[in-house]
Formats: structure tokens, sequence, C-alpha cells
């Protein structure tokens, strides 16, 4: 079901959401936490639907802001807010609100956003492109507890990498480490495995990628080896060499959802490691909402005063 409101108010959008879940005779018990995402049009319909996907693992209320570009000074004056409220089938597990800002209320964001979310629930902002230089800061960031960013929709990855290095405060995450998970696991329970000291490391990836450079950066500060990183033709991460005193740790693939294992002194072996989607990903970070300590860490390139195998 979708109610579509122009020249409105956070009052009418949420009476248009008791409205609708009276229509549908469903009552707004389930969810657990409240999803802001902040995009563009462009970007809108990707964004709502990852998170849509990811509502069925973790029913929300998700409030969609697009705030549109004035062109004119006429319409920089011309200050209104339009909602579209989305229930039932429309809106996943959950219930959505897309809310375009026009005008001045672009700037205060945040005080139409305050009154939609849901009580005593978390929330997670999520930046699919143009993410502020300070998330935390952000007045749509300082409501949440969890805010998402993505290194990946940025020209120049690697110089955002630093920005968020600089300015991380608990609470900060990016896809781009979010899609290093299988990689860390598998690392991990190969190093289990093999039990044996490692004193170098390399990285292969296609040129500037984020997500390479957090990992070179998280094995560096837990491992304590310089690592290496090297330029391949992609796509994304292609290969993780771990050298140790009895022989190489390897993680290869080229292409491709498979991955090959090698470990010193046995058989190599085929492992999943397909390139996940995006709600994947936004599933991933919805399960834990405390901060990411690893991910700080890998930012920063710095190991912890105790400092564990991986």
């Amino acid at each position: 079901m979708k109610i579509d409101l122009t020249d409105t108010t956070a009052s009418k959008i949420n009476k248009a959401l008791v409205r609708g879940r009276r229509a549908i005779g469903t009552p707004a018990v389930g969810m657990v936490l409240t999803m802001v995402i902040v995009t563009d049009e462009e970007n809108a319909y990707d964004s709502i639907k990852a998170a849509e996907e990811a509502s069925r693992e973790h029913p929300s209320r998700t409030l969609v802001v697009i705030k549109r570009v004035a062109r004119t000074p006429r319409d920089r004056t011309n200050s209104r807010l339009d909602a579209e409220v989305r229930v039932g089938s429309d809106a996943g597990t959950g219930e959505t609100v897309v809310l375009r800002t026009y005008g001045e209320v672009s700037d205060h964001a945040d005080s139409v956003v305050l009154p939609l979310l849901l009580p005593d629930a978390p929330v997670v902002v999520w930046w699919p492109v143009d993410a502020p230089a300070n998330p935390v800061k952000d007045p749509l960031g300082a409501l949440a507890q969890r805010r998402i960013t993505d290194m990946y929709a940025v020209e120049e990855p690697l110089v955002a990498l630093d920005a968020r290095a600089a300015s991380y405060a608990p609470g900060d995450t990016d896809l781009a480490w979010t899609r290093l998970t299988p990689w860390r696991s598998m690392l991990a329970a190969a190093l289990d495995q093999a039990r044996t000291k490692v004193i170098s490391a390399t990285v292969e990836s296609e040129a500037q990628n984020p997500s390479a450079e957090l990992l070179a950066r998280w094995l560096e500060a837990r491992l304590r080896v310089r690592t290496e990183r090297v330029v391949t033709a992609g796509p994304v991460v292609t290969a993780v060499r771990l050298g140790t005193e009895n022989g190489e740790i390897v993680i290869d693939r080229p292409e491709g959802p498979l991955a090959t294992l090698s470990l010193p002194g046995q058989p190599s072996r085929t492992l999943a490691l397909k390139v996940r989607s995006t709600s994947q990903l936004i599933a991933e970070e919805l399960r834990r909402l405390d901060a990411d300590e690893m991910y700080a860490v890998a930012l920063r390139g710095e190991a912890p005063k105790e400092t564990p195998r991986v």
C-alpha cells in the first residue's frame, strides 16, 4: 500500500503510517530499528531495494531522505516536504517513508526525521553516496548509534579512507570493510590450521581499492608485519599471501565466486568466496550495533595494547 503526501509535515506522515497499518491489518510491532538512508534520486531505488531485502532479517522502519537540489533562488525559498508512505508488501517486512525535501527544509532534515523515529529503538544512518566528511557530526548522523558509509562510491577512495581514519568515532563503519568479512574469516581459519609464525604479507587487488587497503592495514596491525600492496587487474581483492617459516599461505581468487586456499604441506582446496550484494552487506552491519573496534584498527593501522593473533 502506498500513500502520497504533498507539502506535508511529520505529524501527517505519522498519521498516514497509522492509517496504512490499519488498512492492511498490521500493527506496528516487531520492528527492531529505524534505518535512515540519505541519498539522491539516482541512487534511491537501489538503496531502498537493498534496505527492503535486509529488512527480511531485520524488520525496520526505513526513512529515505532525498534532498532535492535548488536550481534557482526561487527554488531555494520554496521550502516543502513531500512524502511517500509504503506499508505492507510495498515495504518489505517493515515500513518505508520516502522523504523529499525542498529549499530550507533540506538544511534541517534532522528535524523532519526525528519525530518519525521508532521510540526506544536503535537508529542506523546509511549514506550510499555523498557521505559527510565527519559522519558523527552530521545532524542526521548524530541521531544514530551506527553510521554506514561506502568508500566505493567516491572518486578517490584512498583519500576518503584517510579522512575516515581522521574523523572516526565509535559507531562508524564502511561497506568497504564489511566486504572483507569472508576474507578475514578464511585467513583466521587458515592461521589456526597452519599454527606458524607469519613473517611477511601481500595483498593483491585492483588499483585504488579501499577494501584491499583496509585489509593490508589490518594485517599489519594484527600480525605486526609489513604488508606489501600489489596491483592486479582485479576485480576487487584477488589474493592474499602470508609468508611463514614453513611456507606460504595463499588465498587466491582471480575471478568468479570461488577461491583456492593453499597451506604449507597440505593439498589445495576450493572455497566459496563470492562478491556479496549490498543488501547482504547491510544485513550483516545490522547484526551488531556496537562499536566495531577492528574497523578502527584497520583504519588507523594500529594494534590495540593487547594484540591477539588474527
